[in-house]
């Protein structure tokens, strides 16, 4: 039986809206079932991406540090630079006080001198005994240049020439010896007279000290004699080797090396030694002369430092054993100029001594003037 027109039409709009809610609900929850699925999809791909991310970052560091790991145990490996060490300084030797010399009495023991680079010791001597001959001929008239009667003037004018020139001692000491003779009469002198008199000489003070004092030692202790031995000499106040030898070997005729600030520097510039303590340079001239020499070779090398080979300004040009001088062209090379450059006879002047050898005179050399002369 066939429905009515009204029921098929109730029963569709009963139908249709419940259809249709069902449909909506499904497509709805399948879009939202969708949608969950993309964005977990999502996560796990920004999950992914993060720990790819990370793990490319830590092979990158691992990478780098193996690299730098290679890099330091080839560094370690390759060998380091050798630094090129500066030569070894020797020490300087410090001077000996003049008291030490009473220690050593005896004269120094030789020792072999360091010849230049290139020359032998057989060279040397060669060389240091034809400088001292070729010296010799140029100053035949060398001699002391204190002016001295006997050995007590002789011992004081030598310890009054420290810190200062021969020529100015020897313009004060006539007054001195004049006054005070004998070591008796120097030894009862009043300081301050004998200060007065020694002013010239400068550190007149410390002088008259010594003098005075080495008066009594020889007044009391050797009978107002002056010692001929240098164990006793350089036991008197002032006197050390030096003073000691120039006493012995003008006034006794003992050999003897004067080792001054002139024969200092000429031994060295000529290569014959290079020490620089007093005592180890007249050992090791001393090595290279034969003794009955050693006095003469005092006056010539300390003659030429006074006149040509200065220490300022060497008369190279005008020297007389250029060709023999390790040093030659330290000074004036120009002939011309470096004659300009002598002093006392080599240059026409007067000599440092009031009353010089008649030798001296008779060699065209002039006496010094007295003080305050001109």
């Amino acid at each position: 039986m066939k429905k009515s027109a009204a029921s098929e039409q109730t029963d569709s709009v009963e139908k249709t809206p419940a259809g249709k809610r069902t449909a909506a609900g499904r497509k709805a929850a399948a879009g939202k079932k969708t949608a969950a699925s993309k964005k977990t999809a999502a996560v796990e791909k920004s999950t992914v991406g993060a720990k790819t991310g990370a793990a490319e970052k830590t092979a990158a560091a691992e990478k780098t540090a193996a690299k730098r790991t290679a890099t330091k145990k080839t560094a370690a490996k390759k060998p380091a630079p050798l630094k090129r060490q500066a030569p070894a300084k020797k020490p300087a030797v410090a001077p000996k006080k003049a008291a030490a010399a009473v220690k050593g009495v005896a004269p120094a023991k030789t020792v072999a001198a360091e010849p230049p680079s290139g020359e032998s010791r057989t060279a040397l001597v060669r060389r240091a005994r034809r400088i001292d001959r070729e010296l010799a001929e140029v100053y035949p008239y060398a001699h002391p240049e204190l002016d001295f009667e006997n050995p007590f003037q002789l011992v004081v004018a030598t310890v009054l020439s420290a810190q200062t020139t021969d020529l100015r001692v020897n313009q004060t000491t006539p007054a001195l010896f004049a006054k005070y003779p004998t070591p008796e009469d120097l030894a009862a002198a009043v300081p301050e007279e004998v200060e007065e008199i020694l002013r010239p000489t400068g550190f007149f003070r410390a002088k008259t000290k010594s003098v005075i004092g080495l008066s009594k030692a020889l007044a009391e202790d050797f009978g107002g004699e002056v010692p001929g031995r240098l164990e006793d000499l350089v036991k008197l106040p002032g006197v050390g080797r030096k003073t000691a030898f120039v006493v012995l070997g003008n006034a006794f005729g003992r050999p003897g090396i004067t080792v001054d600030t002139h024969f200092q520097r000429l031994v060295r510039r000529w290569r014959w030694t290079a020490e620089t303590d007093p005592d180890k340079i007249e050992a090791a001239v001393g090595a290279l002369f034969p003794k009955s020499d050693w006095t003469d070779l005092s006056h010539h090398v300390i003659w030429h430092g006074r006149r040509i080979c200065h220490a300022r300004k060497p008369a190279c040009g005008a020297c007389p054993i250029a060709p023999l001088c390790p040093a030659y062209g330290e000074g004036e090379t120009d002939p011309e100029k470096a004659k300009k450059l002598l002093k006392y006879e080599k240059g026409g002047f007067p000599g440092q001594r009031l009353k010089p050898p008649q030798a001296y005179l008779d060699a065209g050399g002039k006496p010094a003037p007295p003080l305050g002369a001109g």
